[in-house]
């Protein structure tokens, strides 16, 4: 990984921040996202432990199209490409919590801010092809689905049930944009981690924390949830590979649902909407 330039969101803890170290030791430029400060420049300093200086660090609130937007800026001011873009962050509510720009929270940080990041982001991806995209789905999204009529969770509203459904328009996005950017010299893929202790449902956890404690011994560390993820940005293996969903190196069948490409067009088409017609004129 030598030479490479590597952004992972979600790298301040958990699964970005193992992904981070491993790749950081192979010698790539690591470009580091976290929502906080001072658990991004946290993180940072261990990383820097590793001998690679060429870590750093950008802020961005995936709660906010207009901060995926700025950071995006920054990022496009410094490098002209990228090499691996890792889609990573991500959230659990119990309750239904709208962000500033209106959208149910899950929906935006999960999938709609990490469609609107790699889509302003071709331009540098395709300048470094062969790139990749690597996106982290989960088996959750087995149980999800795509309903149009209740996309922001307004009826009925189930934690659970818009954590599943965010994955599985992550799954959904990956097929598609791997078809979008088919001879463009950019691969998509995504990922089932495990069952991983990290922070991602200590957020929303409220009354259910205790438990959660208890579980966190007997899930698997996050450097172990994050070896695939490291193999798909990484691995020479892996090159030319794109659209598909991968477990412990392995492909997996996703749920049925995302082989629907009118599905996952209409979702698209949504999403662009949703972003405020975010620029995407590489895929046009």
């Amino acid at each position: 990984m030598d030479g490479k330039v590597v952004m992972v969101t979600g790298a301040s803890s958990g699964i970005g921040e193992a992904a981070t170290l491993e790749l950081a030791k192979m010698g790539a430029s690591v470009v580091m996202v976290s929502r906080s400060e001072s658990r991004g420049r946290a993180a940072l300093e261990r990383i820097k432990k590793s001998g690679n200086e060429s870590v750093t660090l950008k802020l961005a609130d995936l709660s906010s199209i207009e901060s995926v937007r700025s950071m995006a800026e920054s990022f496009q001011a410094e490098h002209t490409r990228l090499d691996v873009l890792v889609n990573n962050a991500g959230l659990f509510n119990l309750r239904r919590r709208v962000t500033p720009d209106g959208y149910e929270s899950t929906f935006e940080v999960n999938y709609l801010s990490q469609f609107l990041l790699t889509n302003l982001l071709l331009p540098q991806l395709e300048a470094a092809a062969p790139s990749r995209v690597v996106n982290t789905a989960s088996d959750a999204h087995y149980g999800g689905r795509v309903d149009f009529d209740n996309l922001q969770g307004e009826r009925g509203f189930s934690g659970w049930a818009a954590y599943s459904n965010s994955k599985m328009e992550v799954v959904l996005f990956t097929k598609e944009l791997a078809r979008k950017v088919k001879g463009k010299g950019v691969t998509a893929n995504c990922l089932h981690p495990g069952v991983v202790a990290t922070n991602i449902f200590k957020r929303g956890a409220g009354p259910l924390r205790p438990l959660l404690k208890v579980a966190r011994l007997f899930l698997l560390s996050p450097k172990s949830g994050a070896d695939t993820l490291v193999y798909l940005a990484s691995s020479p293996e892996m090159a030319g590979t794109t659209g598909e969903y991968f477990y412990k190196r392995r492909v997996r069948r996703s749920a049925e649902d995302t082989y629907d490409e009118e599905l996952a067009s209409r979702l698209w088409t949504k999403s662009e909407e949703l972003v405020k017609q975010a620029p995407v004129q590489a895929l046009r």
